[in-house]
């Protein structure tokens, strides 16, 4: 009987034991994948403003949000080729009055002429229009200088009113968008018979999305477009300069 009632004392002691055990390694679980989880928190990246832009950009809806993407897209894609037609339209205007005017002493109108045929860009190309009506006359050359001029202009203003176009279109975008989507919020208002702030607060927030990035858009676009009507107004200056320059020289070699 006392083997027993040991057996048994024992035996409660062990499992005893190995609950406590059981309960030590639990916890000690519970602890180790609290610290994982921890750990996992503190590893994952912030997110960055590209990301958090992508986000709001999907939450906007793809109707109005695709129509202010295409008015960004096709106004770089203007904005980009007058950037490079007018940086290679740029020319050294002194160096080639400078040609023009040493080919007219030596070789005379066909040796400038040659001169302005080998250089690109529009004051070169006026330059060639006055030397081919030079043989009429300093007037005669004058009005053709004045009026290939007007000319030129009109090839470096090319499709630069389409940039402008975007630029207003793309923040009215955004505006019609927030309108409707505020239109739609005060009908579910309307349906639902109360003034909840949970069924309408993600319709009025995708609603004044549309107008945040319809001003993003026309941002980017206006410093595009001033660069390239500053561009543009320096290559006339310099036109109209080389021009005066080109009557002054013709007048002297005339003489």
């Amino acid at each position: 009987m006392k083997r027993l009632l040991s057996l048994l004392l024992l035996g409660a002691v062990f499992f005893s034991n190995i609950g406590q055990l059981n309960a030590q390694d639990e916890t000690a679980t519970e602890e180790t994948l609290a610290v994982e989880e921890l750990a996992q928190e503190d590893a994952l990246p912030e997110t960055g403003f590209t990301q958090e832009l992508k986000n709001r950009f999907i939450e906007g809806g793809p109707g109005f949000m695709g129509i202010v993407l295409a008015c960004l897209i096709f106004g770089l894609a203007i904005a980009i080729e007058r950037i490079i037609y007018l940086n290679l339209a740029t020319t050294n205007t002194q160096k080639l009055t400078e040609d023009v005017e040493n080919a007219l002493k030596s070789g005379g109108t066909e040796a400038a002429k040659e001169v302005c045929r080998n250089t690109p860009g529009p004051v070169a190309s006026i330059f060639y229009q006055g030397l081919d009506r030079a043989d009429d006359g300093v007037e005669s050359a004058e009005k053709a200088v004045v009026a290939y001029g007007g000319v030129q202009m009109g090839q470096l203003e090319k499709n630069v009113s389409w940039i402008s176009l975007f630029i207003a279109l793309a923040p009215m975008l955004g505006f019609m968008g927030t309108v409707i989507g505020m239109i739609q919020a005060f009908d579910k208002i309307q349906a639902a018979g109360d003034m909840q702030p949970s069924l309408v607060a993600g319709g009025i927030k995708v609603a004044l999305l549309t107008t945040v990035f319809g001003l993003i858009v026309a941002i980017i676009l206006q410093i595009f477009y001033n660069y390239i009507v500053a561009k543009i107004d320096s290559i006339v200056n310099d036109m109209e300069d080389a021009s005066i320059t080109l009557i002054d020289i013709l007048v002297a070699h005339k003489k």
